[in-house]
């Protein structure tokens, strides 16, 4: 039994770091294709519909907080911890994406039409406001997708769909480059695998 434990966490552990690499590998891939991307993609009305406004919503901690709070009322206090991993995972996401993109502080594409940009550390140094690498909408929509789809399996491609939307009209709205939003998405997962692993629901 004892040695089991030892090799699932062995490879529970393997594949966080499969995540981590594939995740920096797609991202650098994407640096890329990102001004391709950009001349190519723009849909300036992508929210003006009711989908696109579905995909966008996704990316807002509002809606997971409302998620998580559903989950408890209707299961009861025997789903406390999956509510709050379900609330915590995109809260923390979307907080990761706002500390990386004060640090890397490349700006949004529409600023420099396509091209990369970088903001002053003297100029607005603590807001994020106008930046986009990590995209914190994908962060939040992922991370809180990665969680549903660990709650309840079966459902798992409604969020990751939902997810994907909300990433593709971000990109698609020009506020933020392929890259960031694939670096996002594999944030999120990586977030809701700690959370997991950590603080597992109890049976």
């Amino acid at each position: 039994m004892t040695e089991e434990l030892q090799t699932d966490a062995t490879m529970s552990a393997r594949a966080g770091w499969t995540a981590l690499g594939i995740t920096l590998t797609a991202t650098a891939l994407t640096l890329l294709v990102d001004k391709a991307v950009f001349d190519v993609l723009h849909a300036p009305d992508v929210y003006a519909s009711d989908l696109g406004k579905l995909f966008r919503i996704m990316g807002f901690a509002g809606t997971w907080v409302a998620l998580a709070t559903a989950l408890r009322l209707q299961q009861g206090a025997a789903a406390t911890r999956r509510a709050w991993l379900l609330f915590w995972s995109p809260m923390l996401a979307g907080a990761l994406a706002e500390l990386i993109k004060l640090v890397v502080r490349r700006e949004r594409p529409a600023i420099h039409d396509g091209l990369y940009g970088f903001r002053p550390w003297d100029e607005r140094t603590w807001s994020g406001a106008g930046l986009a690498f990590p995209s914190s909408h994908a962060a939040v929509a992922f991370g809180g997708a990665a969680m549903l789809a660990r709650l309840f399996p079966r459902a798992r491609w409604v969020g990751y769909v939902l997810a994907a939307g909300c990433a593709a009209t971000r990109v698609a709205a020009r506020a933020h480059f392929v890259s960031d939003v694939v670096f996002a998405a594999g944030l999120g997962w990586l977030v809701s695998w700690v959370l997991w692993r950590k603080w597992p629901p109890r049976s």
